[in-house]
């Protein structure tokens, strides 16, 4: 079976998004290794391609950038594949829920409320309100690494406003990489899984979290 390409015969004539969603539609027919993928499986190619492009960014390359924007583009083209198929959502559903989520996130840019003074903080609480969450450590993905889990729960907290008492004193980029490094070192000659025990960390202050809104609650 030859497919002719849509760039040339097709709507992809005219638009490369819906060239590249005729392109996966083409691979999940005459593919057999794309047609047999599921979003379970094409899950760690998800993070692989999210990690390729933080690097590209990291490394302040563009035009590797670029290319890893695309193989992560492809990944969410390929997904929106799958959920057409089932009959469940396809990219114009992703790109309509999205646009109408940052829409109602930013009552300050397409309508007439105020600037929040914190944006942030305001973004979280609306986030927060519109998924009805019932604590401020609710919703943070279980497969991030320990330390972005940590820096995530820690900043909730603070733009959430729970009374805890967290470190603030200042230190720089340089000085935290390299104590990080040196407590992973320590760790290691003393027989700890530095990352089991920052998981643990991370785990006793989501319950302190969740305990102080407790009894702010009650």
């Amino acid at each position: 079976m030859v497919v002719t390409d849509p760039a040339v015969d097709g709507p992809g004539a005219a638009d490369p998004v819906a060239r590249l969603v005729e392109v996966m539609r083409a691979l999940r027919d005459g593919c057999p290794w794309d047609r047999e993928q599921t979003h379970l499986s094409l899950a760690p190619y998800l993070i692989e391609e999210t990690a390729e492009a933080v690097e590209a960014i990291e490394a302040g390359d563009d035009r590797a950038l670029r290319e890893e924007l695309g193989d992560l583009l492809f990944e969410v083209v390929f997904h929106a594949q799958l959920g057409a198929e089932r009959g469940a959502f396809d990219l114009d559903d992703l790109a309509r829920e999205v646009a109408d989520k940052l829409i109602a996130r930013h009552p300050y840019v397409f309508a007439d409320a105020p600037t929040p003074d914190d944006l942030m903080a305001s973004w979280e609480r609306n986030k927060r309100r519109e998924k009805g969450r019932a604590s401020t450590v609710d919703g943070i993905p279980e497969p991030l690494s320990a330390l972005a889990r940590a820096n995530k729960v820690v900043t909730r907290a603070r733009q959430h406003g729970v009374p805890l008492e967290l470190p603030q004193d200042p230190i720089t980029a340089v000085a935290l990489g390299q104590a990080v490094v040196e407590l992973v070192a320590r760790a290691n000659a003393s027989g700890i899984d530095a990352d089991q025990a920052v998981r643990q960390a991370v785990r006793r202050l989501e319950a302190d979290v969740r305990a102080v809104e407790a009894d702010d609650a009650g």
